[in-house]
């Protein structure tokens, strides 16, 4: 099971016969693998890793740094609901350390996340503070590199 995700972590569009062969398993084995791994929530999708500078260079992309107050009952979750229900939102997480929960969001430029965190997080019943960075480049997403070759293994190139 460990080396199917991991195959599919690299590689989600592998055919089941590639991976039937790199398993030393049948293709049909390998096809009922990833089924019962999709049936059992343990993979929840499968996406596209994007060069964005090749893609849309206008895309601008941030990471949101949130100090909320938890709820009681609920503690951090009814807040990070809430947030994930915007459509600029493609990650939140919560967090140990100096801030609560890590939102990353994308928008067509700056001042569109300006104004998703000024208008929509601000007014978050809970949210105290927000700390806003943008990111300026990928250089690795889910263990891909994006925009360059893979280093050498010793570290020369």
């Amino acid at each position: 099971m460990n080396d199917i995700i991991r195959i599919l972590q690299q590689n989600a569009r592998i055919s089941n016969e590639e991976l039937a062969k790199m398993l030393g398993i049948t293709a049909a084995e390998a096809a009922a693998e990833i089924k019962k791994l999709e049936d059992n929530g343990v993979i929840k999708g499968y996406s596209v890793i994007l060069n964005e500078e090749l893609y849309d260079k206008s895309v601008v992309y941030a990471t949101i740094e949130l100090k909320v107050t938890p709820q009681r009952g609920s503690g951090f979750d009814n807040i990070a609901k809430t947030i994930m229900m915007y459509d600029e939102v493609e990650t939140v997480s919560l967090m140990s350390g100096a801030y609560d929960l890590a939102i990353e969001v994308k928008g067509s430029n700056l001042k569109d996340v300006a104004l998703f965190v000024s208008e929509k997080l601000s007014a978050i019943e809970g949210v105290l503070s927000a700390s806003t960075h943008f990111i300026l480049k990928k250089y690795k997403e889910k263990g891909i590199f994006i925009d360059c070759e893979e280093p050498d293994e010793r570290g020369l190139g």
